[in-house]
């Protein structure tokens, strides 16, 4: 989308009647997110961006996700949108993000743990959006095959291992995941705790959000046990421990492969030292996958 389409959406969606004033936040594989000052005020501007792939995105979902979220005080409140460009409009949340080191804090386990009980307990807006972890997986290698990527064989093969290995386990009960849970998707704002980026938010079982938070805090194997016991109320069940490790490894896997899908498509252009982070995180993802011990129940 042009500069020119993002003033005019900004002009047409954002409050107050003063010239807008825009800054550029990041660009992923499916929005593109803008600070926007008009009036004095912040706002949150997402757009959707175009791709030549499919994630299976549902724009009236988000909505309906990100007010359900937000009158419950988990995510900003929206403000407006655009189907047709697939745009919304929050209100700008001041506030502190927290560093690696303040996620893996034993009191900030507690809270996080605290804050996806409450995700949890949301009710689902329907028609919900259902994704498994293999749902995933087949999202992010048929795009990689369609831009001439296709993922390693043998992570792959080991992959299909894993998720039979899960769905040999009892079912669980879906509940509304984030699905995207890491520092800088969070604010902390007057001791409250605002999840941000809800674009990848579908239903799918509760540990799968435990997994992402462990996963993207490269959580070791105590302050796992220590935020399952958090949100569970209790030590985990053998059961409970096997299925998380599964899930760990498998959202692992799935943010090798959006790594990879990003790098893709920007070999040139898109902000270098973002593109330096992603390269980085990905080679650091390749060579843990690639160690069973380090998932083993």
């Amino acid at each position: 989308m042009q500069r020119t389409d993002i003033e005019r959406l900004s002009c047409s969606l954002v409050p107050g009647t003063g010239t807008p004033e825009i800054q550029t936040v990041s660009c992923g594989l499916i929005n593109a997110t803008y600070r926007v000052i008009r009036d004095g005020c912040s706002y949150t501007l997402r757009v959707a961006v175009e791709r030549p792939f499919d994630l299976r995105q549902d724009f009236g979902w988000d909505v309906r996700v990100l007010q359900a979220a937000g009158a419950a005080g988990l995510a900003p409140p929206l403000l407006n949108c655009d189907p047709l460009c697939g745009a919304l409009v929050s209100r700008w949340v001041n506030g502190r993000s927290w560093s690696p080191q303040a996620a893996r804090n034993c009191a900030n386990i507690g809270r996080i743990a605290g804050v996806l009980r409450r995700v949890h307990d949301l009710r689902v807006p329907p028609p919900a959006r259902l994704m498994s972890p293999l749902a995933w997986v087949d999202c992010y290698r048929a795009a990689l095959s369609r831009a001439g990527c296709p993922p390693d064989l043998s992570l792959c093969a080991t992959a299909a291992s894993r998720c039979d290995d899960l769905a040999k386990l009892p079912s669980v009960a879906g509940v509304l995941c984030h699905s995207d849970l890491h520092a800088l998707n969070l604010i902390e704002r007057d001791q409250s705790l605002i999840l941000l980026d809800w674009e990848y938010a579908h239903v799918s079982e509760p540990l799968w959000d435990l997994a992402g938070w462990s996963a993207n805090h490269d959580f070791e194997a105590d302050a796992q046990r220590d935020l399952l016991a958090q949100y569970l109320g209790a030590a985990p069940t053998p059961r409970q421990w096997t299925r998380f490790r599964l899930l760990l490894w498998l959202y692992d896997y799935i943010c090798l492969l959006w790594s990879e899908l990003y790098l893709s498509l920007q070999p040139t252009k898109g902000e270098v030292s973002a593109k330096s982070v992603v390269t980085g995180r990905a080679t650091q993802l390749d060579a843990r996958l690639r160690v069973p011990a380090h998932y083993s129940a």
